[in-house]
Order: C-alpha cells, then structure tokens, then sequence
C-alpha cells in the first residue's frame, strides 16, 4: 500500500476543481462555552464555490461540535455541478502540532479510498502546523495488505493542502519524516517467513542506495570472521543467517565554523523473530515478535530520509541482524559469548538477545567509525512498558545535552521519550563469575538493560532508546495504526534536522 501524494495550493480547498472531498478547519472558539465553536480559513468561499451549502455554525451546533481535535462533522448533499462533493468539518482543537496531527489523521480515516481531498484545515496554523497535519494525514491512513486481491481500503490519491502557509521544502521535509515512519511500520509489519537477516538486509540498503547513501553488508563468514560474537551467536540456530549492515550519510554542507561534521552512530536492533531460543517465549509473548526489529527498520528508515530533511552532521547507520530460534545450534544457558572487541558475556537467558546485538554494534562504532555521539534504538524490554505504559519510550543518557535535545524531539514530533535513571546501585547485578557481565541479571529490567550496554560506548555521549513500550499500538488512535508503529523515526528525524542538532553535547 502507498500513501497519499500531496500538493500545495494558494486557493480555497472548495475552488480545487478534481477535489471530491473538501475538509475546513473548527476551531474552539472562546473556549469557556459562552461561544460555540469557529470556522477556519476557506469557510466563506464554501458557498460561492459549491451548491447546497447549508449555514456551517447552524450545522455544528446540531451536531454538538466542540472543534476539539479530530471531531468530524460531515455535510451531505453538496454539489458541484452535478456531482456530490463530499465536505468535513474537522476539529482542529488548539492547533497545537498534536492536534493538527490528530486531525489529519480523522480526515485521511474518513476519505479512505477517495481520489482528491483538498483540505485547508492546517491552514489554522504556519509551517509546523502543516508537517503535523501531513504526518498525520500519511500515518493515519497507514496500511499493509497480502490479501491476493489487495487491501479492502486505501487511502486517499492525493490531499492538497489548500490556502497553505508553508513552502514545497517544508512540504517535502514533512513528507520524508512521515515516509519514514511508514517505511518502518511496512518493515515491522512484514511476516518473519518473508523477513529474514538476508531480507531486510536488502531492504535498508536499497532504501539508502535510493537516497545516495553508501551502504556496505557483512555476512555470517564476515561476522564470525572479525569476532561479532554477540550477532553470530544470536544468530547461530537460525536457517537464515545473521547479517550486519552499515549505511554512511555525509552532509553537503557544513555547519559555520566546523572544519568537519560532527559524527552521529545511530544503532538499531534487528531481531527479525525472536522466539526467545531456547529460554522460549510463551506463545502469546512471541505474536509480536516479527516486530523485534523495528529499531533496525526506523534507523534504515531514518538514514534514507537524511538527504530530504537536510541534515548537517554525518551519520552512520548500523544494523545488526539475527533470528533467533530454536535449534540444535542454539546458543545455550550459561554459554559464554566473546563480543566484538573482546569484551565477554555470560549468557543466563536465551531471551535478553537484543542487548547482545546491539553490543556488538556500539562497540564497532567505538573501534572503527571515530563517533562523537551514539544513539541505540531497540524493542529491548518488557520492563520499559511496565515502567511507562504505552505512550512513552524509555531514554537512558550520559550526556544531560543529548538527553535533553531528544526529549526535546521527542515532544516538537508526537513521539514522546521519558528519561530514566541510569542507577549505579543495579550495576553490581550485572557481575558474572566466569565473564565480563551476566546478559539477564535481576532487578529493573530496562535499567539493568541499560547498564549492559554501557561499557561498549566507551565513556562517549550515549542514548539509549527503549521503544519496547511503544513498539506495537493495540489499536487505531490518531496517527497511530494498530499493530507496529515504527516509533522513533519522527523523533530522530526532527533532531537531526535541527540547524545543530550536537549543541551542547560534550
């Protein structure tokens, strides 16, 4: 399935002559309840424009509208010439970025395989009105079908953005986030049997091919040749084997003053099925588990949008890729892994796997790509949506900067993060007898997750992402779409699009 396409025009959404749907703004009014709710731009012309147009104020009124964000009214009987058109009002609460996104997302809900929607409704609002209004307008309509016959809906061809404030690049910025998003939820979404290491690995790099990325992929020969150990013993019982993929940004321009770009290692888990091998998971624990990888989907994701949004600091990609299953080749309890670098690994459970992927992935940043800053993104624990429910990923940092610029980002872009504690007090869990650390000690387990992977960063500016939490929706809610929601790709997106996304950080 693909998303709408969307254009800009300067004129009333009732004078785009191809639309078939016309959506308007309403907004609260005085907000006390003395004053019903307001009509926003293109409202006037609606009655020049199209025939059978009743009073708009006398229609929300009978209706009990409030313009809160997302409230749908619907007009019936209107026309132009003699063809029905139909017209949304469509809450646009506060206008805040959020709002603008929920209503996007209850217009492309209610305009599912329509031709043409020309909405003015982010014209309440300047430039990041409109990317919120697209965002959700894309991610709400978001779908993915393998029914012989194709989906049973779609969204919308095409949505222009009539009477718009914004300009074809902060179009085209929207556009690259929201896509990103998608591109992640579509490889989350993919069934295991099609997603293998191998798959994916195809996927990423021709997503970055596509975008002008340089992209290089190790295999299992490769892994097990240069000490991967996390990643090959992950992947070592499965039919289809582990894989490692690199993808390097370089901005075109520089930020004032620097004679080189700083240097990001964005590092995503890419558990393509996690059974849990042999410390197996129950049944029901392993339905979502085709979206273990989502952290690898949202960096590849990310790292494809990069030329789109601008981003001014170099940035390397890296995903780290295994199945892990059941098998006699399975790595076992109490077996000892030898992590890239050297650094050893007590295996205690079979299903705390993510973190030795990623280990190994930070600890090849440190070695080989000269990073100022790491940033590692995984569906790691169950603890983080115990700790936090299912509106918030978990951030664990080292650098206050860092931490507070992603937050930051998290909130400007509708994925919001809270920051947990990095607890000394749980490091001494991690002791092992017989090797460096133990992969599943006691105590917090989204703590004690964080605490693992530290030592592979170094002593450099670290963020850990725990999107666990957030991985799957349960159902349709704004943009959000039941099943995966590649969390973080908006989040990552907005901060490295940031004129000094690094600022501050040591």
């Amino acid at each position: 399935m693909t998303p709408p396409g969307f254009t800009l025009s300067d004129r009333p959404p009732s004078a785009v002559a191809s639309a078939d749907v016309v959506a308007l703004a309403v907004l609260p009014g005085d907000g006390d309840g003395a004053e019903g709710p307001e009509l926003g731009p293109g409202s006037a012309e609606l009655a020049d424009d199209l025939s059978g147009v009743p009073d708009l104020l006398d229609v929300l009124a009978s209706a009990g509208a409030t313009g809160r964000a997302g409230e749908v009214t619907e007009l019936h009987g209107v026309r132009r010439d003699d063809a029905l058109v139909r017209v949304l009002l469509v809450g646009a609460g506060a206008a805040t970025p959020d709002d603008l996104r929920r209503a996007g997302a209850a217009v492309v809900r209610r305009t599912r395989d329509a031709e043409h929607v020309a909405s003015a409704v982010s014209a309440v609002s300047g430039p990041e009105g409109l990317a919120a209004f697209v965002e959700g307008a894309m991610l709400g309509g978001f779908g993915f079908s393998l029914h012989r016959d194709g989906p049973e809906h779609r969204p919308a061809a095409t949505v222009t953005l009539a009477l718009s404030a914004g300009s074809d690049d902060d179009l085209a910025r929207a556009v690259a986030r929201a896509g990103a998003s998608w591109l992640a939820r579509t490889l989350a979404t993919t069934p295991s049997n099609i997603k293998t290491p191998q798959w994916l690995a195809e996927q990423a790099v021709d997503a970055a091919t596509a975008a002008g990325l340089k992209a290089t992929v190790l295999d299992e020969e490769q892994l097990q040749r240069r000490g991967f150990g996390g990643i090959v013993g992950v992947g070592q019982a499965a039919q289809a084997p582990p894989r490692l993929v690199r993808l390097d940004y370089r901005p075109g321009r520089r930020l004032a003053g620097s004679r080189k770009p700083r240097h990001v290692v964005l590092v995503g888990k890419g558990i393509t099925f996690d059974s849990g091998g042999l410390s197996i998971k129950p049944g029901q624990a392993m339905a979502t588990m085709k979206r273990d990888m989502t952290g690898a989907a949202v960096v590849a994701a990310v790292m494809a949008a990069l030329p789109a949004i601008g981003c001014p600091v170099r940035v390397t990609g890296l995903l780290p890729l295994a199945e892990n299953a059941v098998g006699s080749r399975a790595m076992r309890p109490g077996d000892v892994l030898r992590q890239y670098g050297g650094r050893t690994t007590e295996v205690t459970n079979t299903d705390a796997e993510g973190r030795l992927v990623l280990a190994d992935g930070l600890a090849y940043a440190v070695d080989e790509l000269e990073p100022d800053v790491l940033v590692d993104i995984a569906t790691l624990t169950g603890g983080i949506k115990v700790a936090l429910g299912q509106h918030l990923g978990g951030l664990f940092a080292t650098d206050d900067a860092l931490a507070a610029a992603l937050e930051q980002a998290g909130s400007r872009s509708g994925e919001p993060v809270w920051r947990m504690p990095l607890a000394r007090e749980y490091a001494g869990k991690l002791a092992s007898k017989i090797a460096d650390a133990d992969n599943a000690p006691g105590g917090p387990p989204a703590i004690t997750a964080a605490l693992f992977l530290e030592p592979f960063t170094a002593g450099l500016p670290w963020a850990h992402l725990d999107i666990a939490s957030v991985g799957d929706s349960p159902q349709d809610a704004d943009e959000w779409t039941e099943g995966p929601t590649g969390f973080g790709a908006r989040l990552l997106l907005d901060w490295l699009g940031t004129p000094a996304p690094l600022d501050g950080v040591r």
